[in-house]
């Protein structure tokens, strides 16, 4: 198994679906928040790193008269259960190892309790808790942040700058 890089899971055809829906821009923006979290709690980057780019790959359109019904959404939204499903494929299609794709699994499962009758808030580690707050952290009014844009050549620029400082991390902590 060689090492998955943020670009290798970007460029993916899967992704590149799922992003479209959720928002290439947010996914990029959570993803650096996510990174920086975790450099600074010293958690592992690269696994919120990656946890972050996939959080929203779950998502699914809600559309009444043309327009995106969020509140018809938010009724039906299981976003983070079929998210960390599709990303846990894909991450071991990608040759990821299995231990790490699961705890990114699971970081997508609970980085929301929208879906949830009860609070998960307690019950977070610290690797899932940076995810729940990078999404946050970005988040806009009635979904907004979904629709943000951001070019592909720009988010393979911005991911490929966090593949540096992440696998610079890992190099320090091999030592």
């Amino acid at each position: 198994m060689g090492y998955v890089t943020l670009v290798d899971i970007f460029k993916h055809p899967i992704t590149q679906k799922y992003l479209r829906r959720s928002g290439v821009h947010h996914a990029v923006k959570v993803t650096e928040i996510a990174c920086r979290l975790a450099t600074e709690r010293e958690e592992n980057p690269e696994l919120a790193t990656k946890a972050a780019l996939l959080h929203d790959m779950g998502h699914f359109e809600w559309y009444r008269e043309g327009k995106w019904d969020y509140e018809e959404y938010r009724k039906h939204d299981i976003h983070a259960i079929k998210g960390a499903e599709r990303a846990h494929k894909l991450l071991i299609r990608l040759g990821e190892n299995r231990v790490k794709a699961k705890e990114i699994a699971i970081a997508i499962l609970l980085h929301t309790d929208s879906y949830l009758p009860f609070s998960v808030k307690e019950f977070r580690t610290p690797l899932q808790q940076i995810i729940y707050e990078a999404d946050e952290i970005d988040e806009l009014p009635k979904g907004g942040h979904h629709y943000l844009k951001m070019e592909r050549e720009e988010a393979i620029e911005r991911l490929a700058i966090i593949d540096k400082k992440v696998q610079r991390a890992n190099n320090k902590s091999a030592i």
